[in-house]
């Protein structure tokens, strides 16, 4: 099942992402995370926490689930932000 990722800004990192969605407590802990556990971004291995994520991106977490990055005009009751 894939969640909505609601986003206020143009864009998010992937660092700020894994914090925002609780998937990480810190945001250093993201280059440890992003070296042990596949994140694919729109099909393909994604390891740069820095790696901005737009709205309409896909983003697989490996144990987390699916998420569709989304911009506050496409976001409904059943999203995370």
């Amino acid at each position: 099942m894939e969640e909505k990722f609601v986003i206020e800004e143009a864009f998010i990192t992937l660092g700020q992402f894994l914090k925002s969605a609780a998937v990480i407590s810190s945001g250093g802990m993201a280059k440890a995370y992003l070296e042990t556990y596949p994140v694919k971004l729109n099909g393909e291995e994604e390891n740069r926490r820095g790696k901005k994520l737009y709205p309409g991106d896909l983003l697989e977490v490996q144990g987390e689930g699916t998420f569709r990055i989304v911009s506050p005009e496409d976001g409904d009751e059943e999203t995370v932000s």
